[in-house]
């Protein structure tokens, strides 16, 4: 036996992105142990219709219920630590972490190490308008990094907001919201952000670091190399 630790993720969320937690998780493991390698994982995958009408129906009391209940199955299961697939979500870490008894890995915490190691005073952040204008991420990576956020203004975060939904999501990556994404960008740029945070786990499926002006951190990665040294702690 490795004595790997068994990952719960609670993902779904969208699925899109789960893909890529599931991939580059088991990924990560053989570059790390060599041969056939894999990681430990235990998946609750939601139907993410049923989520994002939550979301925005502000019922944020219940959807912590729905996902501590799925987190306590992944415990009963075996898991030893949680990953929540998709940085909004992170809304209701402290929650699910209290109401499961389970550790969950914080995404903004490994957002905040990239930001720290890169000596960023100001980053831009990208994501849903939930992970914007809340407030919860920012705390993060201010607490984390002693860096300020920077947000787009408000008709750029309602576009991204519609692309991560209506478009990526649904597996749509079109390169006209490449270019919308990529001037937003370029307007952060301008408002001081010297870095910028994918704050969606669909983001990176969109942007490349080659549409950037600036560098970018991709959560989804950086969760799952957290997780990794974790499990293989």
């Amino acid at each position: 036996m490795n004595g790997l630790k068994t990952i719960g993720i609670l993902g779904g969320m969208s699925w899109e992105s789960t893909a890529v937690y599931y991939r580059r998780l088991n990924q990560l493991v053989q570059e790390r142990l060599g041969g056939v390698a894999s990681a430990s994982l235990l998946l609750h995958s939601f139907d993410f219709a049923t989520i994002e009408r939550l979301q925005h129906e502000e019922e944020w009391d219940q959807l912590a219920d729905v996902l501590t209940s799925a987190a306590r199955g992944l415990r009963s299961a075996g898991a030893d630590f949680l990953l929540i697939a998709t940085n909004t979500m992170h809304l209701l870490a402290d929650a699910v972490a209290d109401g499961s008894g389970l550790p969950v890995l914080h995404i903004a915490d490994a957002a905040a190490d990239a930001v720290r190691a890169g000596g960023y005073s100001r980053v831009g952040l990208l994501g849903t308008r939930f992970t914007m204008e809340r407030g919860f991420y920012a705390e993060r990576i201010s607490r984390g990094a002693g860096a300020e956020c920077v947000i787009p203004e408000e008709q750029d975060r309602v576009q991204v907001h519609r692309i991560i939904y209506q478009e990526l999501c649904t597996g749509a990556v079109l390169p006209e919201s490449r270019a919308t994404v990529a001037a937003i960008i370029d307007r952060l740029t301008a408002a001081g952000a010297q870095a910028v945070i994918l704050g969606c786990t669909e983001l990176p499926l969109l942007v490349r670091t080659t549409d950037s002006v600036l560098p970018v951190l991709d959560t989804t990665e950086l969760h799952v190399q957290a997780a990794v040294r974790r499990a293989l702690s």
